[in-house]
């Protein structure tokens, strides 16, 4: 049985870091592609990041470019998203997901995703 828990959420000060974990248990996280997404109160899902099963190079939404990273430890099967100069407007649900070798093409589309954590609460204060 697959199941994802994140964890690393909280409360910080604008301009701050968060680390982000997601534990992965049923699959490899070498074999799968990681996605992260986000939901915040009245606004759609929105694509985060994604790291690819055969070890290429990540995928980031234009917003979180050069300000988050994605990053796989396979030795503890954990995905993490390491998040710096966080601004309000990035206060949402982080939530981890996954789904066996997309194509880079699916990597921002939630459907494409097969198992989905439940998330964890980031809230940034002004």
């Amino acid at each position: 049985q697959v199941q994802l828990v994140e964890s690393g959420g909280g409360l910080v000060q604008a301009g701050g870091s968060l680390r982000l974990s997601c534990a992965a248990s049923g699959l490899i996280v070498s074999m799968y592609t990681m996605g992260w997404f986000r939901q915040a109160p009245g606004k759609v899902r929105e694509f985060v990041a994604a790291v690819i099963w055969s070890g290429g190079n990540p995928s980031y939404a234009d917003s979180m470019k050069g300000r988050f990273t994605i990053s796989r430890d396979n030795a503890k099967n954990t995905v993490y998203l390491q998040m710096n100069s966080l601004e309000p407007e990035d206060t949402a649900v982080y939530v981890c997901a996954a789904s066996y070798k997309l194509g880079s093409e699916l990597w921002p589309e939630a459907n494409a995703y097969t198992y989905w954590g439940q998330g964890t609460q980031v809230t940034v204060s002004s």
